[in-house]
């Protein structure tokens, strides 16, 4: 008799999905297991050995912010942090850690095995156990998993998140050979399991650059750059940073550089006709860039350490799949890295996904209860993609396992919520990565207010400590004193003169202003004012907050031996949040009506069997679209490549009158 195990949930792949995946539904309650090839390689940094970026780094904060773990994990082992985007509005503003990528998987693996109920399992997965739905029109249910040791793991949902690792094949100039990642197996047998499901697929392929021996660099060749004076963290629980910080290197191509490129370029798999996959626009290849920006003379890279206690440069921009004794030749022809070794070489590699239109808006698999998928085999590129889909994919199996509703967010409320909604809506033919641009509501949809918006969730689904969440609420109460205050205390000019005077010259004529509307000025920031503020705040008489007394002590900076210290990163957050509040209210006032016309859509259900081919004037394309993609909502519907405004007209009136005989048969 084989033996078997019982779980509630099982997490297949423990990557950077399925490690939130994991957590999640552990944190809930639910007896989980998470079964990885290797048990070394949890949470392996595959790519670039960093976390955030434009967009990625919301998606960081948004998982923090719902009780997630990669924020904390990046915070604690960063070696470089900086804040991208400065230069333009707080909107786009992003984070972006610089990461030790041995440290990273070894404090992930730590919080992993300090959880409770979760349990670390080392095993191929080979199949997935499905009862069989018969005559039943109800959709088959999976039942758990199979291992390829003989073992048969029973659960109540299951969460997949291999990676690139479904039929894996790695590319390196005329050489191939199948692979998960470069010195791991691909997952053969699953990728078949899944392929009988008749869940439509399809290939991708992304890559990697080569890496270097620091040692035999020229780093006196390189403009050096280093990290932020006050970094950033990514977690809204994070106190403080890594003190140490080590600097990244920028460095250029060569016209030689570009030469052996285009002499080489038919060796590349992506250009002999080897590899026939989609690789993400995005992120192209070395050989990618030359060929599609012909006139450009130069392209930029980075040197980026990839930890403190190792040698190994990870060159960023320089992902290629040409031929080794080739790539070694492009390294060396650039100013510095003339007698630069090289450690590993680049490589694409090519894997199978599925069409994420296979899924409804929970990440459930639309034609099997209880299975879930997230990361990279819905489509997407980047860890940050990855984790934000696991954490809701693990939420999800755990809310069906307690025969509770799904939780879901809309493309108003995170950019999680866009990431699915596009993903479902419109599908993927290429690594899905996320951008600000993909944000209607962007300004709305900040880094600073990501607690704000998705906490009380995180709490409500049991993801948020007891004492997380009271950090949260003495936050937002500090967040309303604060804005209340400057809302109504008027100008004192001479208190400004006397603490400010440089400050109260250049303003001019500002009788009768309050504190709040100087801020809307540009050139005016709330940590400028705050010496002028906090004598405000102690002339108001106004009562402290209970259980946390006078909010401004919060953001009054520590005197040491006389001297003042200036403000924690985590302070001068908050007094940004509240600054961007002050700042742009009519422009957050605007994006709430359009959120609310927005939702008003969304509200608007499609039942879920509802009959397309019944609609008299909507095309047969347009039937079986949307019969394909069964969209939940009329704003989900709008959104479909493809679907017009007059086949929304046409469902719209079809709803109505379904709504109409509903009722009337109900009055009968």
């Amino acid at each position: 008799m084989a033996f078997t195990e019982q779980y509630d949930i099982v997490v297949v792949g423990a990557g950077h999905a399925g490690c939130e995946a994991a957590m999640a539904a552990a944190r809930m309650g639910l007896r989980t297991a998470l079964f990885s090839f290797n048990l070394d390689l949890i949470a392996q940094m595959s790519c670039n050995p960093a976390i955030g970026g434009i967009a990625k780094g919301h998606l960081v904060r948004e998982v923090d912010a719902l009780g997630g773990i990669m924020g904390e994990i990046a915070d604690a082992v960063g070696i470089q942090f900086r804040l991208l985007n400065t230069s333009r509005g707080p909107a786009v503003w992003s984070p972006r850690a610089q990461c030790d990528k041995r440290q990273y998987r070894v404090k992930m693996r730590q919080v992993l095995e300090s959880q409770t109920n979760l349990h670390i399992k080392q095993a191929e997965v080979v199949d997935l156990i499905l009862d069989d739905a018969g005559e039943n029109p109800a959709p088959r249910t999976a039942r758990g998993v199979r291992l390829r040791d003989g073992r048969t793991v029973f659960a109540g949902a299951v969460v997949i998140t291999t990676g690139t690792f479904l039929n894996g094949l790695i590319h390196c100039g005329e050489e191939h050979y199948p692979a998960g990642r470069s010195g791991e197996p691909p997952s053969v047998l699953l990728g078949e399991a899944l392929k009988r499901l008749g869940l439509r697929g399809c290939r991708l392929k992304t890559g990697t650059p080569p890496r270097l021996d620091g040692r035999s660099i020229d780093w006196s060749r390189f403009a050096e750059q280093p990290g932020d004076v006050d970094p950033t963290p990514f977690s809204f629980r994070t106190v403080e940073l890594p003190q140490k910080q080590v600097p990244c290197h920028i460095a250029y191509t060569t016209p030689e550089t570009l030469r052996i490129i285009r002499e080489n370029v038919g060796r590349s798999p992506m250009y002999s006709g080897q590899i026939k996959a989609i690789g993400p626009r995005y992120c192209p290849s070395i050989e990618d860039k030359v060929v599609r920006f012909p006139d450009k003379e130069q392209h930029q890279f980075f040197l980026e350490p990839e930890g403190l206690d190792t040698n190994e440069v990870y060159v960023n921009g320089m992902s290629t799949s040409l031929p080794m004794e080739v790539q070694w030749e492009v390294v060396r022809s650039i100013p510095g890295l003339e007698n630069a070794e090289m450690l590993r070489p680049g490589y694409a590699i090519e894997y199978d996904a599925i069409d994420p239109t296979e899924l409804d808006r929970s990440l459930a698999v639309k034609k099997i209860a209880g299975l879930y998928l997230a990361g990279q085999i819905n489509g997407t590129s980047g860890y940050e993609e990855a984790a934000c889909q696991g954490i809701m994919a693990g939420i999800n199996a755990a809310l069906l396992v307690r025969g509770e509703p799904p939780f879901t967010l809309d493309r108003t409320e995170a950019y999680t919520g866009i990431l699915i909604d596009d993903l479902i809506s419109k599908g993927t033919n290429e690594p899905y990565r996320m951008f600000t641009s993909r944000a209607e509501f962007r300004l709305h949809l900040r880094i600073d207010n990501a607690d704000r918006r998705l906490t009380p969730y995180g709490r409500k689904l049991g993801l948020i400590t007891s004492s997380a969440w009271q950090d949260y609420e003495q936050k937002q109460a500090r967040a309303v004193a604060l804005e209340k205050l400057l809302a109504t205390r008027k100008v004192n000019l001479p208190r400004l003169t006397a603490l400010l005077p440089d400050l109260a010259s250049a303003l001019g004529n500002v009788a009768g202003q309050t504190y709040g509307q100087l801020l809307k000025r540009p050139e005016i920031s709330l940590e400028t004012l705050l010496p002028v503020v906090e004598a405000e705040w102690e002339d108001s008489g106004a009562a402290g907050i209970e259980g946390l007394g006078h909010p401004l002590s919060f953001f009054t900076p520590a005197i040491d031996d006389g001297v003042r210290r200036g403000l924690s990163a985590r302070v001068r957050n908050e007094l940004k949040s509240v600054e961007t509040e002050i700042k742009f209210a009519g422009y957050l006032d605007q994006q709430r009506k359009a959120i609310d016309k927005l939702k008003n859509a969304e509200q608007r259900t499609i039942p879920a069997g509802f009959e397309y081919a019944g609609i008299s004037g909507l095309s047969r394309e347009m039937q079986e679209t949307l019969a394909r993609v069964r969209p939940q909502t009329l704003g989900q519907a709008s959104r479909i490549p493809g679907v017009t405004p007059a086949a929304l007209s046409l469902l719209h009136i079809y709803l109505e009158i379904g709504d109409k005989r509903k009722t009337q048969a109900a009055s009968h």
